[in-house]
This record gives C-alpha cells, structure tokens and sequence, in this order.
C-alpha cells in the first residue's frame, strides 16, 4: 500500500503562530510583501481603484480589473490606486481577450508590482514583469494549466474552485487546491467558496497560502457594485446561483434570477451575439478595426469565444453598475449565502483575521502542543 507523506511546504497546524507579529505570515504575504493573505481578485467592473486600494491599505492584495478598460482608462485608474495607497496591488487581464496586450502594455511601463493573467501563454510576461521586481500570478482551473504556467515562470497560482463566480473549474475548492498542491511547490492563492477566517484557515491547511475572496468583497462599502445588486447579494443563498456555458460559452456561475435563467436556458444565436459584442466593444472605446484585427490574429474558434465573451459584458455591467437585475446578470460565487452584512473593507479584514486567529486556538487543542 502506497502511503503519501505531506508535501514539507504545506503548514502543519503547530506552525502557526497567534502571535500579532507572526501570525498568518504565508509564502504569499512574503512573496508580495503584504500584511494578510488575503486577495481582492480582479472582478470586471467590481476592482476598480477604490476597492483595490482600500483591500491593500487593509493588509491584503487588491489586484485591479482592466480587461473592460481602454488603455487610457487603464493608465488614469493604475495612476489612481498609486495616490491612494502605497502598498502593494496588482491588475488582472484575460490575455486572450481584445485590447489586453494593449492595456498589458500599460500595466508594464506603470510598473505595477502584481501582474495577474489567466487564458493565455505568460512567458513573455514573465520575463517583463521580472525585468523589474515584479511578480507574476496566474490563474488557473486545472492541472495543465498550472503546469503551463510554472512553465511559463509564473511566481503563484491562484487557483480557481468550482464555488466561484464566473468561470471557476469543474472541480470544487476542497478537491482542487490540493490537486493542485500535489504537483506543484508553487505558493498558491485558493478562490471559490472562501468568505470568514475559517475558510481562510481551512484553505491553508489544504495546502493554499492565501484566499482571494471575490464575493465577499464584492459585498462592501467601497465595493462599486450597485446597492441594489449589493442587497440581493445580502438576501440570496448559496443555492441561489446558476452554473451554465450559455451565457458567453464557457461555463460561468452567476446569480439565479428571473432574467438570468431566461438568459441561461438557451444559448445566444452567433447573429446577436455579435450585434451585441460589437456595441459593447464601441462602448468601451475599442475600435472596429481593432476588433477586425484581433479576429484575424485569434482564428475562427477563439473569435467566436470572444464574441460570445464581448455580447455578455453589457448585461454584466447592467446588473453591477446600474443594479438592474432585471435586464442584467451578475457574476457571483456561491459564498453569496454566507455575506450578510456590507462592512467597510478595513473592518471586514479585521474580522476575518479575528475569526482565522480564533479558528486556530479552537484547533490547537487537537494539537500535540499549544500554539505560541
């Protein structure tokens, strides 16, 4: 009978510290320099500057969404987390998506220190980013794609569970993160089903090295969702959500409404997928030659995702930004059931390392000796 002995980098439950100076210091806050090992990942049209900035003032990473950004518009809200806060942040880009090597390219001369991609080959932004201190983490679904990015050389992972909004893999949180751990020594951020201090320290144990929390921090003060959306967060429940590829092709989680199970229950003709991806482009600033051009380069099969991709960001924008839900669809994790309130990002930091410190001093007593 094979017997696994654990990986020597995953925490065993003895070596974590309460004490305020060394308590929850991860592979993760070392790498970044940060204070928790918490992320605000980069959620279209949720990360914008504000919440980015105040989830780095309170100790974690806040990683900025551009990929719905022009590049000026990229350069001004980088520019913006720069005046607001002086700790580490980084932004995310889908880089097979139009326009994201455009406003990669803005990231890079900014010298942002985090650089988050997913859905494409990082070599290249591997080598820039390292060129000047940065650090670069990929996000990931499943095993090749974690191998891929080691490859590539990549600093992390933030690997992606079942539970999450939008497009999480097939495979839960509790099965995948440590999947994942077993073929890699990379540090790894695990997203998905994470919203208290004792998913926080469930996730550790698993093997993670830090949480990122989009839903939960999707649900504060500084959060640009609307309040109406806000409210529905507050009310729904973790069954309150849909898991289907017929809304921009490939399976994504979204909040379970009326209008998001008419948009759900068939997928969207080509013909209006596209009418309705052209204007979300020309909305967002993105030319036509542009888009023409990144067709041509992308090839039939992955133009087809994007547009499929293009026609789904006016309804998301509608349900975030202008709170109709009515006429929009929200991404949303399954965590949505365990948000019950909207704090400010600084208290709700503070709560979830009072609950992570008070998780592991209920644990200890399992252990063969206190923790220090």
């Amino acid at each position: 009978m094979l017997v696994s002995e654990p990986a020597p980098w995953v925490p065993s439950l003895k070596s974590w510290s309460l004490r305020q100076d060394t308590f929850m210091k991860t592979r993760i806050t070392e790498l970044l320099n940060i204070e928790h090992p918490i992320v605000c990942p980069g959620m279209t049209y949720v990360a914008n500057s504000t919440l980015v900035a105040a989830t780095s003032n309170a100790g974690g990473l806040g990683i900025l969404a551009i990929g719905h950004l022009t590049p000026d518009e990229t350069r001004e809200e980088i520019r913006r987390v720069k005046s607001l806060t002086n700790k580490p942040f980084g932004i995310g880009c889908a880089l097979m998506m139009p326009g994201a090597w455009d406003n990669l390219e803005i990231a890079l001369q900014e010298q942002v220190p985090v650089i988050n991609f997913s859905l494409g080959n990082g070599s290249e932004v591997c080598k820039r980013v390292h060129a000047y201190g940065g650090k670069v983490i990929a996000t990931v679904v499943n095993a090749k794609h974690a191998l891929g990015a080691e490859k590539a050389g990549v600093d992390a992972l933030l690997v992606t569970g079942h539970e999450a909004a939008a497009h999480g893999g097939s495979v839960t949180s509790l099965v995948l993160v440590p999947a994942i751990r077993q073929i890699t020594t990379l540090p790894i951020i695990a997203a998905g089903g994470f919203s208290s201090g004792s998913a926080l320290v469930a996730a550790l144990s698993l093997g993670a090295d830090a949480v990122a929390m989009g839903t939960r921090w999707a649900a504060t003060q500084e959060s640009p969702v609307h309040d109406n959306t806000k409210q529905a967060i507050v009310a729904k429940d973790v069954f309150s959500t849909i898991y289907s590829a017929n809304f921009d092709t490939l399976p994504c989680r979204v909040m379970d409404t009326p209008h998001a199970r008419a948009v759900t229950k068939k997928r969207l003709s080509f013909g209006r997928a596209l009418a309705r991806a052209l204007k979300a482009a020309r909305d967002n600033g993105k030319s036509l030659v542009s888009i023409v051009r990144m067709a041509l380069q992308q090839g039939l099969k992955d133009t087809l995702t994007l547009t499929f991709f293009g026609a789904a960001v006016g309804s998301i924008r509608r349900a975030t930004i202008d709170g109709n839900l009515s006429n929009g669809v929200q991404l949303i994790g399954q965590a949505q059931g365990l948000v019950h309130d909207i704090p400010t990002v600084q208290a709700l930091t503070d709560r979830i390392m009072n609950e992570a410190r008070a998780s592991c001093a209920s644990l200890a007593r399992f252990a063969d000796q206190d923790l220090v």
